[in-house]
């Protein structure tokens, strides 16, 4: 260990050495109450705890969102590591790329010939942009966000905390002086000590005691305009939260977009017929009917009269088809089944034998799906075809 000597001060060793004495002295008397203190102002103290709340949430804000973003805890401490030694974060897979891999390499194997493995191929590659409009959202959330909050607490904060302790410590010094002063003035009239008189006492401890308002007054105000700035702070935060806000609403757009298309690619894969479900089994049925599974017919005061034509199937043609409504449709609420039934009882429908067509009543499914609407005729309800339908206008209604 190498000292300058001729800069080593040994007086003002003694001088800080002495200071620090008389704080702790001064800390121990308020603690156990046999002291004043010196009280800082209302606003100041206002300004003081606000500080002390921004910083409190501020930081479990950080937390949880970095939570959010990387629910590991392992990954984000290997990133806090990685990020204070300035290195690259590593790269890592998501749980939707881990995912993603894993169907594509089943398709893979188990034909891609086949429907099965098409889909499951399709779905993996979905699952790959998932997990990467994921890693944008983490990478930009942490730019607009969470960066710039942990910059505040690692830089303003940090400097508020420290001009605090600082005023703190001048503070100790003011009372210290001040109980100084009012000993030598109670040591006035009486003999002089050590060599100093009591009035020259006074007058030192007097003097010191300026100089430790004028340093406590000096280091109030700077700690004051550092707690003000805070305000200025949050107007930011408020900024970078709208920004995280705009990336939130654009990655679950990106995943919105993402997929409705892979919707869209699937439903074009499926089979030709769809599937009637009959009596609790699923079997084949012709393209006009489907189940009513994923359709709601509670829009019962919606129905239009429709005619299927150019279908392959007639709604009349004879066929023994043999539909179990209590097992078949258990999702369909009563009620609005009882209202589309009594409507359509009421409703007396001619079917000319030798016409391709057939006059049903459909409504729109529920959600909204672009390619089948909901049909029923008698007891036989299902999915149609919008290509196979076209609605009636009053004047042909009246023709039924």
């Amino acid at each position: 260990m190498n000292i300058n000597l001729s800069n080593f001060n040994m007086k003002s060793l003694v001088k800080e050495a002495g200071s620090t004495i008389s704080r702790v002295v001064q800390l121990t008397e308020e603690k156990l109450g046999t002291t004043e203190r010196t009280e800082y102002d209302i606003h100041f103290q206002n300004l003081a705890e606000r500080a002390d709340v921004t910083k409190s949430w501020t930081e479990k804000i950080v937390r949880d969102t970095e939570s959010v973003l990387i629910p590991n805890p392992q990954n984000r401490v290997e990133d806090y590591i990685f990020e204070k030694i300035e290195k690259s974060k590593p790269k890592r897979l998501s749980n939707l790329e881990h995912l993603a891999l894993d169907m594509i390499e089943a398709g893979g194997d188990f034909g891609q010939d086949l429907p099965y493995g098409q889909a499951l191929i399709k779905v993996g590659q979905a699952e790959q942009k998932l997990g990467q409009c994921e890693h944008d959202f983490i990478a930009t959330s942490g730019i607009c966000f969470t960066q710039p909050l942990r910059k505040f607490l690692e830089g303003e904060m940090k400097t508020i905390s420290k001009e605090r302790g600082l005023l703190e410590t001048k503070r100790l010094d003011l009372d210290a002086c001040k109980n100084r002063v009012k000993k030598a003035r109670s040591m006035l009239g009486q003999q002089s000590k050590d060599g100093i008189s009591p009035e020259a006492a006074l007058e030192q401890a007097e003097r010191d005691l300026r100089v430790a308002q004028a340093e406590f007054d000096r280091q109030a105000e700077i700690t004051k305009l550092l707690l003000d700035g805070i305000s200025t702070s949050q107007a930011s935060h408020l900024r970078h939260l709208h920004a995280f806000v705009q990336t939130q609403v654009r990655y679950y757009k990106q995943c919105g977009d993402v997929m409705d298309q892979l919707q869209r690619e699937l439903a074009k894969m499926q089979p030709a017929k769809p599937r009637l479900r009959i009596n609790s089994e699923d079997v084949d049925g012709p393209p006009s009917i489907a189940s009513a599974h994923s359709c709601d017919s509670s829009e019962a005061s919606s129905i239009a009269l429709a005619k299927a034509i150019d279908s392959d199937y007639d709604f009349d043609n004879g066929q023994d088809i043999d539909i179990d409504i209590e097992s078949g449709f258990k999702s369909i609420d009563i009620g609005p089944v009882k209202a589309l039934t009594h409507l359509l009882e009421d409703f007396e429908i001619e079917f000319d034998t030798s016409a391709i067509s057939t006059v049903i009543f459909v409504t729109e499914c529920s959600p909204v799906n672009e390619d089948y609407m909901y049909g029923k005729q008698g007891l036989m309800k299902g999915l149609v075809p919008r290509a196979f339908v076209e609605m009636l206008d009053d004047e042909q209604k009246d023709d039924y």
